[in-house]
């Protein structure tokens, strides 16, 4: 696989995706007979004839129409500028587990840190009107699983999606990141609101990507081709959060196909927005309730090296045990129950800021929460 590949070889990509009636699986298959889209564009008609219907064969040899010139030549302007490329299956930046699945975008247009592809990475997904509980908690969870190394993977929405993509910031620039994966063109920010969400990705060396050519704007077609994309790239789906009938469950659909994993967080038996994960338990998926649960299920090597003390789960477990937390809800604590009244009075935070703390701290072991909405130190973290 080359780093870079030239003009010529990318346009030829580019010809190809915009090939209509050719989609990603069919155009896969015909590669297999050919080196690359070049090799492709320069059989003869006889050539393809004998591996396609005639309307194809002719199709392919036709000479580029000016509009798909126009579009390539585009493409190939708007990829030169610092810290955009047109990535394809022919790139050593392409992401393995994506260039696997049976219709692998023939290219991907990407803003940002290339490096987040060759990551492990875990989506997660959910929904759009999300309650306060379900984003603390997807926040949470993406902050803890960006600290072991994953990069977080998400379609940008409103709702659980955002909180992913600031979960992953949250942890730093050093920790394993976010990839945002849109339904848009790469040049488009939609929903338009999260366009300094999307700022904040490209600073903190996040990446952008979409399979759609430029300027494509957002129709409902492309939002489940873009699920696909999420599943593909990542080692497994959590769900925080859906409706019965949602874009959520189609990402998890979708994961089960490729082989990938489905994690689904559990929520009220009264709320709507449980009932599309616990139809995921049901049917296999695993019930999670803290990053660590997710840690148990993959494989040691997934992430980066946790310890080297000990390897896998318990070294990591037994690092941070060390560690004092930073929030400013830990001193608040003590060691006799607290409510969450009683905390927001200590500390001054915000409900919802509140909540992502405490969330953070149990799911890093740190506080246990009891009955009746209070909260108290683990014994194993009460002598620090």
């Amino acid at each position: 696989m080359q780093q870079t590949l030239s003009d010529d070889t990318l346009a030829a990509w580019l010809r190809l995706s915009l090939q209509p009636v050719i989609g990603p699986i069919h155009a896969h298959r015909l590669l297999q007979h050919f080196k690359d889209p070049c090799a492709l564009y320069r059989a003869s008609y006889a050539t393809l004839k004998a591996m396609l219907s005639a309307p194809l064969a002719a199709q392919l040899t036709q000479p580029l129409s000016s509009a798909d010139a126009q579009a390539i030549e585009h493409a190939l302007r708007w990829a030169s500028k610092p810290g955009r490329a047109l990535v394809t299956p022919g790139h050593s930046y392409y992401p393995e587990r994506l260039r696997h699945t049976p219709d692998a975008p023939l290219v991907l247009y990407t803003q940002g840190a290339l490096r987040r592809l060759e990551q492990d990475a875990l989506a997660l997904v959910g929904a759009r009107n999300a309650t306060a509980d379900g984003l603390a908690h997807a926040q949470a969870f993406a902050t803890y699983l960006a600290q072991q190394g994953f990069a977080i993977v998400s379609g940008l929405a409103h709702g659980i999606d955002a909180a992913a993509h600031r979960g992953a910031l949250k942890a730093g620039r050093d920790a394993g990141g976010t990839i945002a994966v849109l339904g848009t063109g790469a040049d488009l920010i939609y929903p338009t609101a999260h366009q300094s969400l999307a700022d904040d990705i490209l600073t903190n060396d996040g990446l952008i990507l979409s399979e759609f050519g430029l300027g494509c704007p957002a129709l409902a077609a492309n939002f489940p081709k873009r699920n696909r994309i999420v599943a593909g790239l990542s080692l497994g789906v959590i769900v925080v959060e859906a409706a019965l009938k949602s874009g959520s469950l189609i990402t998890a659909r979708l994961a089960v196909e490729l082989g990938r994993e489905v994690y689904a967080l559990p929520g009220s038996l009264h709320s709507p927005l449980s009932r599309g994960p616990h139809a995921l338990i049901k049917q296999g998926a695993k019930l999670v309730e803290s990053g660590a649960d997710i840690l148990a299920e993959l494989h040691p090597s997934a992430g980066r090296a946790r310890t080297s003390a000990l390897p896998g789960l318990a070294g990591a477990d037994l690092a941070s045990a060390d560690r004092v937390p930073e929030s400013p809800v830990w001193g608040a604590i003590g060691y006799d129950l607290v409510t969450e009244e009683q905390l927001q009075r200590r500390t001054g935070l915000p409900a919802a800021a509140l909540q992502v703390e405490l969330f953070t701290l149990e799911l890093e072991g740190h506080i246990e929460r009891r009955g009746h909405g209070q909260f108290v130190r683990t014994r194993a973290r009460s002598a620090t």
